[in-house]
């Protein structure tokens, strides 16, 4: 089998040849755009040799003036594929898929509705933290629900359109990351009126295009039972197993019939301690443990920068056994 076909395999329920994998990590801040981000990415698939090509996205919903009260939140204006953020991404994708492993499996990131509606609060202050801004993004919402409802529904609209010039583009699906499922943030009624509707929204946009939809949900401190009913528009999902915590058995049973993808934590344990041997000890372990369909083996969520490229070949490899 390629890499694309071992992929799609294991989506479909089918025993692949090989247990595929799929690992990616941010790259640093000098080589995350542009050309530089080509190189980067290339030479990341070549060193990995992972059967999952993820594109990064650090092309982001841009800062459009100050927000500290809901009403502010009109600002976040209405765009199109056409705006700067936009054309940077796909110029990044298209330069990407003329040089990548085409019989590969690629993938476009694609940023869930909470991540994108904070991404314009994040400008506004460089020393932001991960819980300061998302309690913004709350408290906005608690503030002046409409107007910042409108906003996200702007956004959403483009996160849609996005989508769809990814599938046209030649990606064989895309990498949704869901947010907003930690319950030290918003309720569970609020996540369900405020963030459920707009990620199945693009969800939905990406299988209507044609395209396999990877779900990732990010973070630690989750109430998973939010995100039961996405499975009607996933065909992979992945999660913080270990940040979660919620285990890889606990995963089948939310999600039934679902391709699950993961089994290793990405930021401790052997990926960042090694030695390799570990590493093949470990992959062969969660494999034995989860069984050979239905799995494809990856990570929490991204690497570390500075992973250790010979032990993630090490995962690689050892899958493939």
């Amino acid at each position: 089998m390629t890499k694309k076909e071992r992929v799609i395999a294991a989506i479909e329920g089918r025993e692949p040849d090989k247990i595929p994998s799929g690992f990616s990590l941010h790259f640093p801040k000098e080589i995350a755009f542009g050309d530089a981000a080509v190189d980067a990415h290339i030479r990341f698939f070549e060193e990995s040799d992972t059967d999952i090509l993820k594109i990064m996205n650090e092309n982001l919903v841009p800062y459009m003036g100050e927000i500290h009260h809901g009403s502010d939140y009109q600002m976040v204006r209405e765009m199109s594929l056409d705006d700067s953020f936009m054309q940077d991404q796909l110029l990044l994708v298209k330069k990407i898929l003329t040089r990548c492993d085409r019989s590969a499996f690629t993938l476009g990131t694609l940023h869930g509705i909470t991540a994108s509606a904070i991404h314009p609060l994040e400008k506004m202050d460089p020393n932001y933290t991960y819980d300061g801004v998302r309690n913004t993004l709350c408290r906005l919402l608690r503030e002046d629900k409409d107007t910042v409802l409108s906003g996200m529904e702007r956004i959403a609209n483009v996160m849609c359109d996005l989508a769809k010039e990814y599938i046209r583009l030649g990606v064989d699906g895309i990498y949704y990351a869901a947010l907003g499922g930690e319950t030290r943030f918003f309720t569970d009624e609020e996540f369900e009126q405020y963030i459920k509707p707009f990620d199945l929204k693009i969800m939905k946009s990406i299988k209507d295009a044609g395209g396999y939809c990877f779900l990732h949900i990010c973070k630690d401190g989750l109430n998973m039972n939010r995100y039961r009913d996405y499975g009607i528009y996933t065909d992979v999902v992945n999660w913080g197993v270990y940040e979660a915590p919620f285990s890889l058995e606990e995963g089948r049973k939310l999600f039934p019939g679902k391709t699950i993808m993961g089994g290793l934590p990405n930021r401790h344990g052997v990926l960042a301690d090694g030695p390799k041997e570990a590493v093949r000890q470990e992959v062969h372990k969660v494999i034995s443990e989860f069984g050979r369909t239905g799995f494809i083996l990856g990570a929490d969520c991204t690497l570390a920068t500075e992973q250790n490229m010979e032990l993630l070949k090490a995962a690689v490899d050892a899958a493939r056994e």
